[in-house]
């Protein structure tokens, strides 16, 4: 059990730490954390690190070890980087400071949980079935297989890679992957695409579908299709689209404006993050180690696999 840590009448501090503020899962992560401290009365700050995960461990540090500044009574932070940043996490706990992670695993968590009286948690999507249902939309559009640009996410990010990994455990071999790296952003994704449509082997490739790990970043691909000069131009922009995020004001609207023809809904967690450790200060009940939210395609697979049916009836 933790010891409730704070008295009735003082207003709890929390400080969420993401990892950018251009892609449209993290300002949803930002929205969703406002509006769960709001309801809570809780007094909430935001940082953001830029894909940084160096910068983003000075900013926690900083907050962290303030002389000055009040600490905050617990962290919210998705990792910018190739760790989970345990030293902070170790030093966060170790002044007090509830500690949460969120959409990555982090080993440290049950050591933490077991030296310090605080709560330490984690909530995460499940990427790799994030990863497993793109093969399934994948399969569903492409049945009789073929060449694939995909998008993957930074090199170092876990995430990226979880989404890599169960994207070929479901993708059959008969599906090819070209795949460029990006930085989750509709910039950095229209920068790859454009850079790779200059060469002459982009321009000669058959290819049968775009996909990419994030909404943004499939909406940024598209863009560099659509300024394309090729002749192929308007062959490339038929081509399905896929991205993952799935929130209701952009990959849902792009699906339903047949800019995407699919999405993963991940539901944003922050504001979950901030309920449970709320929960668990008030009652000093530490809450469950890892919870996953609950992914799904956008539409059903199986609606794909019945437009994919009547597109090839359709041009026979």
């Amino acid at each position: 059990m933790i010891p409730a840590a704070v008295s009735p009448m003082k207003k709890l501090h929390f400080l969420v730490s993401l990892t950018n503020d251009d892609n449209d899962y993290q300002i949803e992560q930002a929205s969703a954390a406002q509006r769960a401290a709001g309801k809570l009365g809780i007094d909430l700050q935001i940082v953001h690190a830029g894909n940084d995960g160096i910068l983003q461990s000075q900013q926690l540090l900083a907050r962290i070890q303030s002389s000055t500044a009040p600490r905050p009574d617990a962290v919210i932070f998705e990792p910018a980087g190739s760790t989970a940043l345990p030293h902070v996490a170790g030093a966060a706990a170790a002044a007090g400071i509830g500690w949460v992670v969120l959409n990555r695993e982090a080993a440290y968590i049950a050591e933490l949980r077991r030296l310090y009286h605080v709560p330490v948690f984690s909530i995460t999507s499940d990427h790799e079935e994030i990863g497993r249902i793109q093969g399934r939309q994948l399969m569903a559009l492409l049945p009789g297989g073929g060449s694939v640009l995909y998008i993957h996410g930074p090199s170092e990010n876990l995430a990226a890679k979880q989404r890599y990994f169960g994207l070929l455990e479901t993708k059959p071999e008969s599906l090819q992957l070209r795949i460029l790296k990006a930085r989750w952003t509709e910039a950095s994704a229209h920068k790859a695409v454009s850079s790779w449509l200059d060469l002459s082997t982009a321009r000669e490739m058959q290819l049968d579908a775009v996909c990419a790990q994030d909404d943004s970043m499939a909406m940024g691909a598209r863009k560099a299709f659509e300024e394309c000069a090729h002749e192929q131009r308007e062959k490339w922009l038929r081509l399905p689209f896929l991205g993952c995020d799935g929130l209701p004001g952009t990959g849902q609207t792009w699906v339903r404006r047949n800019l995407l023809t699919a999405t993963v809904l991940i539901p944003p967690n922050a504001d979950q993050a901030i309920e449970m450790m709320m929960k668990s200060i008030e009652t000093g009940g530490q809450p469950a180690e890892r919870t996953f939210t609950v992914a799904k395609s956008i539409p059903a697979v199986e609606t794909l696999a019945e437009q994919a049916f009547r597109a090839r009836a359709g041009s026979h």
